[in-house]
């Protein structure tokens, strides 16, 4: 028997004489009644003989009845003697756990920190603790006992000791226990609480299960002013390996529920863990870097970032370090674990310790880039240099030729993976290398696709630093032959594993190369849109189980959805979009779109867009880059296919939903873009609109209303030629076409609709206009000018009222209007 459990042996054996003080029924159970004839029956279903069973119930009315904290160890001595807890179900366990409760090792972790008189006050301070921390590992087993509020109030305890050993006191109070507004965490009390002495061991009450004192946690009753209790064990000492391991225990099967991040994350688990690895504390490196790995490969990982940079930060510079000084083959290992304390992409670190850490990094990972090792070598490999990039981008990488390998081995692994299957089948390991090479090539992709784009210096350089025509060709070369694989892959998977997250990043890649690239494997591509489109409206429309893919969503912290990264079933096509926008334009993709109805399915996200937008009460205005994208796709559509647009019945939805949309947009600045293509859109398709003979539509009425309005903002007077008005100059450069595109839409309404003159002139937009030109010497661009002056003929030919202000201005001032010899001619007509 190993010192530690021969030790709490004899905790337990000090307590055994008060066996008298229980009632009959536990006196008359002993050890020698486990010899008894009826433990030769046939163990039950169980585990337990018939006799065992007897005593078991026994043992467990006298745990249920016990009077007193001492009586309740006395009676599990007699159950651990009885039953061997190896022998017991989980039924019979859980009555065990439920009698028990967690105020006793609750208040054996009080009394050991706080000390006091009591019947049990013989026991050290160390042996307290290490009963406590047993009893909490065991108990913590139990799922429903893990996420206790009682058991997780006992959390600081345990991380104070695990961060600063035996010697540890509640008024030494770790750091980062404050909550983010600076004020005391749920755990650490304002105000400190005098000892109580009905909290030490043996009290007696009516429930001696539950603490002393309503709702009282263990660190309330700990006290946190200095002077509280006796003196703690000598901090001279190291914590005992066995009562580590039973805090580390609690701790992992915490995290291991469903909130148990959270909880963790809440009570100052990430600083103090990183202290205990920081001081070397007894098994920080076996069981707290492991813990710690996984904390922040949780969902967790930005708010502990952002709470605890400095910490992180510095528990990063010792793994990097560990990794930089260990030898090659033990570098192999480690390259999986590095990756879990690295920061999430985007979190703003002032100082340039993180670039240094990763310079540092890429140091010792070029050779072994560089090195002839095996796949499973390589594949760590590649997954930490992926998240590097993820980081910083090309420009701590090295020189040019070596991102080139880097590019070139991320390539050839996924064509190794890929081109196998069905043959040979992905194992989890090599979906996660495969996921990572998928990072590596979308990361080299601005360079191979857009040489020469000048980059943001307030980010990361994506491009590749000083590669020249000749090695961006050829990176654009593998990249092709990888993408080549992954259209083949998807061809063969098909839809029937649509749930399956190595699908979706497989699918999200090929996208991102779509978006910069659709000339190379056209045909290919256009063979794989009937899967990508259905891929993309199963997910919208819920059809099939996306369990599996929303917890990984969810456990990957995916945080660049709309949703704020919860799995909402839009994110398939939003990845999708840029690439219909793309392929929408040109000819063949097209028909292929319009045979897959990829109209009515722009059609429904917008609408589902639209209401989760106007969803959010008080939100002034957050863009969508994804809705303007699906407006761009379906103008392609207005633009080049009039005869679907008159007969689909998505396009009357889509004319609802903007007839709808476009009157509260005019009150949302921010959203300026999404109105401009909203209107650009409406306008587009409301010019394909045959006219009525009956009473105008008062959806169409409310939408050219809005847009009309909406169109005479964008310029104001200037002193010489037009300018960009304020609300708009921010955004000139994004909606400046569509709103020229706009009022050539207009004019071609104006033609189809004559209705439509009368509302530009009764509604003001035609006298704001003619004001504005009057008043300006020319427009901004002849681009500009040739649009306005478009849509002003078409309301000089449509309606006499309108020429006839038109004439009235034109006589009296001499601006813009003088310079608009199609509209003369149009009077003249």
């Amino acid at each position: 028997m190993a010192p530690s459990c021969l030790r709490r042996q004899v905790v337990i054996g000090i307590l055994q004489h008060r066996l008298e003080t229980m009632t009959e029924t536990g006196n008359r159970m002993g050890h020698d009644s486990v010899g008894s004839p009826g433990c030769e029956r046939m163990l039950t279903d169980s585990g337990l003989t018939q006799a065992q069973r007897e005593m078991l119930e026994r043992c467990l009315h006298t745990l249920t009845h016990a009077k007193n904290d001492s009586h309740t160890l006395a009676a599990l001595l007699l159950i651990t003697r009885v039953c061997p807890a190896n022998q017991l179900d989980s039924a019979t366990l859980r009555r065990v756990f439920e009698a028990v409760g967690l105020g006793l090792p609750a208040r054996l972790l009080v009394t050991a920190v706080q000390g006091g008189a009591g019947s049990c006050s013989v026991l050290p301070a160390e042996e307290l603790l290490s009963l406590g921390t047993a009893l909490l590992a065991a108990l913590s087993t139990d799922q429903d006992m893990a996420t206790h509020p009682q058991l997780l109030s006992t959390i600081p305890l345990l991380l104070g000791l695990l961060a600063d050993g035996p010697g540890w006191t509640p008024h030494t109070k770790p750091q980062g226990q404050e909550s983010e507004r600076g004020q005391p965490s749920e755990d650490y009390p304002a105000k400190p609480h005098a000892a109580q002495e009905g909290s030490h061991l043996n009290q007696s009450s009516a429930n001696p299960r539950e603490p002393s004192g309503e709702h009282q946690s263990p660190e309330e009753s700990v006290g946190l002013s200095e002077g509280v209790g006796k003196a703690p064990p000598s901090p001279a000492a190291g914590l005992d390996e066995a009562l580590a391991a039973d805090c580390y225990q609690v701790l992992s099967m915490v995290c291991a529920s469903a909130r148990g991040p959270e909880q963790l994350l809440s009570r100052g688990a990430v600083p103090a863990l990183c202290r205990a690895v920081d001081r070397n504390q007894t098994l920080s490196r076996e069981k707290c870097l492991p813990l710690l790995g996984h904390l922040l490969s949780s969902r967790i990982r930005p708010s502990a970032w952002s709470k605890h940079p400095a910490e992180l930060l510095s528990l990063l510079a010792a793994v990097s370090a560990e990794f930089c000084q260990a030898s090659q083959l033990d570098r192999l290992e480690m390259c999986t674990r590095v990756p879990q304390f690295l920061p999430p992409p985007g979190v703003a670190l002032e100082s340039g310790d993180l670039r240094s850490i990763v310079s540092q990094l890429w140091g010792v990972l070029r050779p072994m880039v560089q090195a002839k090792v095996t796949p499973a070598q390589l594949g760590p490999v590649l997954v930490l240099s992926a998240c590097l990039l993820d980081l910083c981008g090309w420009e701590l990488v090295g020189p040019p030729k070596l991102c080139c390998l880097l590019v070139n081995r991320a390539c050839v692994e996924v064509r190794m993976g890929l081109e196998e299957y069905p043959a040979t089948d992905l194992s989890p390991v090599q979906e996660q290398v495969i996921t990572a090479c998928y990072r590596i090539m979308e990361a080299a992709m601005e360079q191979a696709c857009s040489q020469g784009l000048v980059q943001d210096t307030a980010q990361p350089q994506t491009a590749i630093a000083g590669l020249n025509l000749q090695q961006s060709r050829q990176v654009l070369g593998v990249l092709e032959e990888a993408f080549s694989a992954v259209i083949y892959y998807l061809q063969q998977v098909g839809q029937s594993r649509r749930g399956d997250p190595f699908l979706f990043v497989t699918f999200r890649s090929l996208c991102a190369w779509l978006a910069e690239e659709t000339s190379c494997l056209k045909e290919e591509v256009i063979a794989l849109l009937p899967f990508l489109i259905n891929y993309a409206k199963g997910h919208l429309e819920g059809e099939g189980p996306d369990k599996g893919l929303s917890d990984w969503m969810s456990e990957m912290s995916v945080t660049d959805t709309t949703e704020g990264g919860a799995w909402s079933g839009e994110d398939a096509i939003r990845y999708l979009l840029p690439a219909l926008c793309h392929l929408s334009a040109e000819e063949g993709p097209r028909r292929v779109l319009l045979d897959l109805d990829t109209p009515a399915l722009l059609v429904g996200f917008l609408e589902r867009r639209w209401g989760a937008l106007r969803g959010k009460r008080g939100v002034a205005g957050t863009r969508d880059p994804s809705m303007e994208t699906a407006c761009s796709s379906l103008l392609n559509f207005a633009v080049t296919e009039a005869d679907r647009v008159r007969k689909d019945p998505c396009f009357l939805s889509l004319k609802s939903l903007l007839s709808d949309a476009l009157p509260v947009l005019l009150h949302k600045p921010r959203l300026l873009v999404l109105a401009a293509n909203f209107c650009t859109l409406g306008l587009m398709t409301g010019r394909l609109t045959p006219a009525s003979k009956g009473p105008v539509d008062a959806v169409q009425r409310r939408f050219f209303t809005a847009a009309l309005r909406f169109l005479g903002g964008a310029l104001r007077p200037g002193p010489g030629p037009a300018e960009v008005s304020a609300a708009w100059a921010e955004w000139w450069e994004e909606v400046a076409e569509l709103w020229r595109l706009g009022l050539q839409a207009l004019a071609g309404c104006v033609r189809a609709l004559p209705w439509l003159a009368a509302v530009a002139r009764e509604g003001g937009w035609l006298a704001d206009t003619l004001a504005l030109l009057a008043a300006s010497s020319a427009l901004p661009d002849p681009h500009s000018q040739g649009a306005l002056e478009e849509a002003l003929v078409a309301l000089a030919r449509q309606c006499p009222l309108c020429r006839g202000e038109i004439r009235a201005v034109l006589a009296e001032n001499r601006g813009a209007l003088h310079s608009m010899v199609q509209l003369q001619g149009a009077l003249a007509d």
